[in-house]
């Protein structure tokens, strides 16, 4: 028996060994053939030819110039991207498409899912006479090139084009879910019939968030809070920008997403968020950029009404956001035919839609993924992007940095998965949190037909995008990079309802429960956040 131990020991060893092993070769084979592989390849070479390289410690006085150039920093940042996409390897034996996702009734789901929105866009396809795709005639192209700037002047596209989903179609499926195991399982508490996620994941609690982001807690600086501190704001934030003039300096994406924790400066913002996203506008960028443009020139896509229609019905009746009506329809027409945003359903558990898009049936061949990259874009869409407007003013990078923000985070809020930043999980931990700690607010509105999650989906399925304020999303957006998580979203979501929870005490109805919660752009999202995980009594 006293020998079974370091057996066991160095089993583990080697097993997370191997694991090491299997993700560095996976983060190789990602980098090599991209632009930044072919440039740290031609930087050595010229290194050769330096008089101060000796042959004895050739390997080491490359390293050192390639230190020295800031091309080892650049090979870190993007080496720290690829561990924060990289699925986490499972079991040596597992099939593959356990990597997207491991349990097969949410593959269920998602698949029955994604066949209700092509079955809707083939039947809008039908019943407009509008094709999937077309070539745009000359005149046609021409005269977008010359309105490429103001886009939102005209009425594009079909005025009868509907969207396909919506919050409350989604919310459905996921409240529909069911794990066929624990049908007649005792694991289902009497507590977890009272909400509509009827699905056990493990979600976390409020001493484990603390244990998590302790950064968020009561004694630290907070950008964003004006009290509640024993650290005098002003000396705090003039530090915290001395702090993060440096870390935008040193470039470093880990120091980047670190300091977020406690909030960027504004003047700070752009830069830190481009660095923990390990973003750039090289002249590469911005041909990639110009290609996508001259795509959306020359060809039409019917996911294109789509994206006019939910921009004129959500960003354009926005305060904060309709001037930014023009970059939001150019970044979401290039972003639709970007097939570098099919590389996230490596990790997805969604799969890009397929469609034929001539007059022909039957044959996989013909079968292509449309749009290019694999998104269709749903109501409320373009509030992903909007907040980001305030930050970039070049198209090219609100494009670069838009894109990175939904193959690392968003694309979670749409997709039915496990994973704790999925919309299921983001869900049931709301209703968890809610039922926890405010078990009386969320039983009243239960029995008056005002389930909390149906007022409280909108907000987290856009990340508070287009209800908050725009300076104290941002905030809060600052936290979800800086704690590389969703889940703030959700801990943000029962916050509000603690915060008005006596007056929602008092309704009597689900119209006057929303009534109570209408308007949020007047809360203050770090001292909700702080007392609410810091100082529940738990």
């Amino acid at each position: 028996m006293i020998t079974e131990n370091p057996v066991d020991i160095t089993s583990v060893l080697m097993d997370e060994s191997a694991e090491l092993s299997v993700s560095v070769t996976q983060i190789v084979q990602r980098l090599k053939g991209t632009h930044l592989h072919s440039q740290l390849e031609k930087q050595a070479k010229e290194c050769l030819h330096k008089p101060e390289i000796k042959l004895e410690t050739l390997k080491d006085d490359v390293r050192r110039l390639l230190k020295a150039s800031g091309w080892e920093r650049k090979l870190q940042n993007a080496v720290y991207r690829e561990l924060h996409i990289l699925p986490p390897s499972g079991h040596p034996r597992a099939p593959p498409e356990h990597t997207k996702e491991p349990l097969e009734y949410m593959c269920k789901a998602q698949v029955n899912w994604e066949k209700r929105i092509l079955k809707s866009l083939n039947s809008m396809c039908t019943e407009l006479g509008i094709p999937l795709a077309r070539k745009r005639p000359v005149p046609e192209q021409k005269e977008l090139t010359n309105k490429w700037n103001e886009m939102g002047t005209d009425e594009p596209g079909n005025a009868d084009t509907n969207n396909l989903t919506c919050s409350r179609l989604h919310l459905d499926v996921l409240v529909g879910l069911r794990n066929p195991n624990n049908e007649r399982s005792e694991d289902l508490t009497v507590r977890s019939h009272w909400g509509l996620i009827q699905v056990s994941l493990n979600v976390r609690d409020i001493p484990q968030m603390r244990e998590m982001y302790p950064e968020l807690g009561l004694t630290y600086g907070q950008l964003g809070i004006d009290d509640h501190t024993h650290v005098p704001p002003d000396l705090f934030e003039s530090e915290h920008i001395h702090i993060g003039k440096k870390v935008v300096s040193e470039q470093d994406s880990a120091a980047a997403q670190q300091y977020s924790r406690q909030g960027c400066p504004t003047g700070l913002r752009a830069q830190l968020w481009s660095l923990i996203l390990n973003t750039t506008n090289d002249p590469e960028d911005i041909t990639h950029y110009e290609q996508l443009k001259a795509r959306v020139i020359n060809h039409d896509l019917l996911v294109d009404n789509l994206i006019y229609k939910d921009v004129k019905l959500t960003a354009s009746n926005d305060d904060y956001y309709f001037v930014f009506e023009d970059y939001l329809y150019q970044v979401l027409l290039c972003f639709s035919r970007d097939t570098a945003v099919l590389e996230h359903f490596s990790y997805n558990s969604a799969t890009p839609p397929k469609s034929c898009i001539q007059n022909k049936s039957g044959s996989e061949q013909c079968a292509m993924v449309y749009p290019p990259n694999g998104v269709i874009p749903f109501h409320g869409f373009s509030m992903y992007v909007a907040p980001l407007c305030f930050l970039y003013n070049e198209p090219s990078t609100l494009y670069r940095v838009f894109r990175e923000m939904y193959i690392r985070y968003l694309f979670r809020l749409h997709s039915v998965s496990s994973h704790p930043s999925g919309i299921v999980s983001l869900c049931l931990q709301f209703e968890r949190l809610l039922q926890t700690h405010l078990p009386q607010l969320f039983y009243h509105l239960r029995e008056i037909g005002a389930q909390p999650l149906r007022i409280a989906f909108k907000w987290i399925v856009r990340a508070f995008s287009g209800y908050l304020s725009t300076d104290q999303l941002l905030l809060l957006w600052d936290r979800i990079l800086g704690c590389d998580s969703l889940e703030i979203v959700a801990v943000l979501a029962a916050a509000v309802f603690a915060f008005r929870a006596e007056n929602l005490m008092e309704v009597t109805s689900l119209a006057s429960a929303e009534a109570v919660l209408a308007d949020l752009s007047t809360l203050k999202v770090m001292p909700l956040l702080q007392i609410f995980l810091f100082a529940t009594s738990v």
